[in-house]
């Protein structure tokens, strides 16, 4: 029995290892990336099965173990769906997109396109002439075209004297100032109107001077207390509203400028592609046969000419092989890559400190390649149409573009706008108007009780304090006139 017991245990082991030994097998081996997929919508007795080539690019085809997965398997998972086919995917034998090589023949997908290797072509292929002359492309699914890849400390210069007024705006920095002065001119004027703050006005004098308030205004910028100290409720109340606004203004100011040093959002000194040729710190390449290297090859424009000319001296030293090549270099190196915009800006949202130059030049998409007599090239494109109109492909495009990064590229930050800081500014000009509006209430309530007292109109009592008060001499002295007949 115990030995009955060993056997089977031994057997059971055995089977284990054998069956984790394959699996192992499986994922190691290429060819398991070329075996049958089937898009489960698409799935089914006597349908028809096409051999889709694509390229290792992320995102749009990754390996993952022993499955394919990204936005072009995607794409093509819902293509099989909607037209109701089964596809067999398989790696590009060359790892190129396709060009003509020195015999005349074709190479990468379009070579295997041509020499009837595969049905379809779904990847990142861009559509031009040339491909166009020798097979078929369907609508684009995606828009792109082509940028400049910079790091960004070697895409930065040097900060201007005045940076620290980059986080506001020119417009910014007016209205603040307007609102500084403003502030510091209703202190002054409340001060004088309200009684519980300047009680004798004809033998008392007024701490809250025009410069006074100036001073007192320019301390709660720099969060410092500054005399005098208000005492009337009035003078309060703006008081209080200017050391919120202050405090506001302040946190905005630290946060735009610290977010604008992290992230290095000066001013690029490469904007242009013309910049990219006229300085001389930065080597600057392509991938190697690819379609964006024959738009500057064929270009009529000087400054790409210039371009193509200095990729061509130096190919050997600036021309890369993959996409990953490209962006490991400009990460390690003072290096630029020229290629297209859209997978620049996975490669910044990916590394954060990697930048895209704002110039885009070469408006051109990516379609799916077919024979020039292949009956799903209508249908294929049809469907794209339709995966569009339904937002399909702008789901993909969010899926697999997403954001790794905390600080964004200087696209995303820049200096505060007026609009940005509306309702700071609207609530210190309530805050004022309130001010203003108790000082008057204090006043009037004030020149009442004085009226009752002296037997005299509570308006003339009022206007000759406010008179007394703003040193409108000759008005008080017409005030005074006209009581002095009245009581006659």
């Amino acid at each position: 029995m115990d030995k009955g017991l060993h056997f089977t245990i031994c057997v059971v082991t055995a089977v284990l290892l054998l069956r984790e030994s394959s699996q192992a097998g499986e994922e190691k081996d290429p060819e398991v990336l070329a075996a049958p997929k089937s898009d489960s919508r698409g799935a089914g007795e006597g349908l028809p099965t096409l051999t889709v080539t694509t390229i290792l690019e992320d995102p749009y085809v990754m390996v993952r173990g022993a499955e394919l997965e990204g936005y072009c398997m995607d794409l093509l998972g819902a293509l099989a769906g909607m037209l109701r086919f089964q596809y067999r995917v398989k790696v590009v034998g060359d790892g190129q997109y396709g060009a003509v090589a020195a015999g005349g023949n074709w190479t990468g997908m379009i070579g295997e396109i041509l020499r009837r290797e595969a049905d379809i072509a779904v990847a990142p292929l861009t559509v031009t002439s040339a491909r166009e002359e020798v097979v078929s492309f369907t609508t684009p699914f995606l828009q792109t075209g082509i940028g400049i890849l910079l790091r960004k400390d070697t895409a930065s210069q040097d900060m201007s004297f005045f940076h620290f007024l980059s986080p506001f705006s020119k417009e910014t920095w007016t209205a603040l100032l307007f609102a500084y002065l403003l502030t510091c001119f209703c202190l002054f004027l409340v001060a004088r109107l309200s009684p519980c703050e300047w009680n004798e006005p004809k033998n008392e004098e007024n701490h809250f001077t025009f410069l006074n308030s100036l001073w007192f205004g320019a301390g709660a910028l720099a969060l410092q207390g500054a005399t005098p100290r208000p005492q009337a409720l009035s003078v309060r109340v703006i008081a209080v509203v200017w050391w919120l606004f202050t405090l506001a203004l302040l946190a905005a100011y630290i946060a735009n400028f610290t977010a604008l040093l992290s992230s290095g959002s000066e001013q690029l000194p490469i904007q242009t592609f013309e910049d990219l040729v006229k300085q001389r710190n930065l080597e600057f390449g392509t991938l190697e046969g690819s379609s964006t290297f024959y738009y500057f090859k064929n270009s009529k424009n000087p400054i790409h000419q210039m371009i193509y000319e200095y990729m061509e001296k130096r190919r050997e030293h600036v021309l890369v092989k993959t996409y990953q090549e490209a962006v490991q270099r400009v990460m390690d190196s003072n290096y630029a890559f020229i290629g297209e915009s859209i997978s620049q800006d996975l490669a910044a949202a990916r590394h954060c400190n990697l930048i895209r130059a704002p110039e885009v030049i070469g408006a051109r998409g990516f379609g799916i390649a077919t024979t020039q007599a292949s009956p799903w090239t209508k249908p294929l494109s049809i469907a794209v149409l339709k995966l569009r109109e339904l937002g399909d492909l702008d789901y993909l495009r969010n899926k697999w573009w997403e954001s790794s990064c905390l600080h964004q590229s200087r696209d995303r930050w820049g200096p505060l706008e007026p609009p940005a800081l509306g309702g700071l500014f609207l609530t210190l000009g309530i805050g004022l108007a309130l001010g203003i509006l108790a000082a008057l209430a204090e006043l009037s309530s004030s020149s009442r009780r004085a009226a009752a007292h002296a037997k005299k109109s509570c308006c003339s009592v009022f206007t000759e304090e406010i008179c007394t008060r703003l040193r409108i001499k000759g008005a008080a002295r017409q005030s005074q006139e006209t009581s002095g007949k009245a009581n006659a």
